[in-house]
């Protein structure tokens, strides 16, 4: 302490080291104030920096619950094909892997494609051109269907008997329910329907309308994982944060949950970083402008990653501990006698 006196003393530039000294406590002191500020913006929730693209809802009433649902013909069903009034032509045949069945007195046929009406037309106009019928009144009846079941796929994994229409509600219990890091969004694949079916079930899938969509004979359910952000860097725990279904997650919920920053972090460079389409691009953030409400609170997407820097300096003061901050003090105390 002496030998410091001293030196200041004999100084020439001792109100410059009385500037440096206030200047340094003064970073400390609202370094330290800011670290354990987490969270304080209590505003509404704004848009996020960075451009969002979500799925679409399918809202067509015709696709969600059809009046009249045509059964395709595939590969595997097992048919028998009735003539009306005629006792003698019944025969039993198998849907092959090629799509074709093959039926006395026309041959092999194609059903690529066919509904079971279609094909009961072009299994009469053929009886009709070959001449060993008049106007045939043909019935197809699908005794054994490859289809006779409803798949669900994703984050639950059933195979759910289905010779007719089932409740989406059914389909989901019979499957064991939704996991809790699924997803409340359902994409249905339905054979004959050129684009999935998306239906979103809300926060409580028991009592949505949707539950009741009607499923049928080959419909495959997907039931994809809910998205989670990742929280790296100077988080006291960083790792992975879910995103709740149909609940927004903001910077400074993330950071929360995350158990707040840490003092050693770039608190002007945090990174919101994101993928879209194998693209990825980032957004520099002050989080300490967020937390004091002064910059609007990002909303984050799924797979974004939340990076906050260490700050050198900081990392300096951390490493340095306890014996840095008496220092200070000391050369504040100095300071002020002389």
């Amino acid at each position: 302490m002496n030998l410091l006196a001293s030196l200041i003393k004999g100084s020439t530039s001792m109100p410059r080291l009385r500037t440096l000294t206030r200047s340094l406590l003064a970073t400390l002191l609202l370094s330290f104030a800011t670290a354990s500020v987490h969270a304080q913006f209590s505003g509404p929730g704004v848009k996020s920096p960075v451009p969002s693209d979500s799925g679409t809802l399918t809202t067509d009433a015709a696709l969600l619950r059809p009046t009249n649902r045509s059964i395709y013909l595939v590969p595997g069903d097992l048919v028998t094909v009735h003539i009306f009034g005629s006792l003698d032509y019944s025969p039993v045949v198998r849907v092959s892997l090629d799509q074709t069945i093959q039926l006395p007195l026309i041959g092999i046929i194609s059903v690529k494609g066919l509904t079971v009406e279609q094909a009961e037309t072009l299994i009469a106009t053929k009886l009709k051109t070959s001449g060993m019928y008049i106007d045939p009144q043909v019935n197809i009846q699908i005794t054994e269907s490859a289809n006779g079941v409803i798949t669900v796929a994703g984050e639950s994994h059933a195979v759910i008997p289905a010779s007719s229409e089932r409740r989406l509600l059914e389909v989901l219990s019979a499957a064991g329910g939704l996991p809790v890091n699924a997803s409340h969004t359902i994409t249905i694949d339905r054979p004959g329907v050129e684009k999935p079916i998306v239906v979103d079930l809300g926060n409580d899938p028991l009592h949505s309308r949707e539950v009741n969509l009607p499923l049928y004979p080959g419909d495959t359910v997907i039931i994809s994982r809910v998205g989670v952000v990742y929280m790296l860097g100077e988080f006291k725990t960083p790792g992975v944060i879910p995103i709740q279904q149909n609940s927004p997650l903001t910077l400074l919920q993330a950071t929360s949950v995350a158990g707040g920053t840490l003092y050693a972090g770039k608190y002007q460079d945090l990174r919101i970083i994101r993928t879209v389409d194998s693209k990825r691009s980032f957004v520099q953030v002050d989080v300490r402008r967020v937390m004091l409400g002064k910059d609007p609170d990002p909303i984050l997407q799924a797979d974004d990653v939340v990076y906050l820097p260490t700050s050198a300096l900081k990392s300096a003061v951390v490493s340095g501990g306890l014996n840095l901050l008496i220092s200070v003090a000391n050369l504040a105390i100095i300071s002020a006698r002389y």
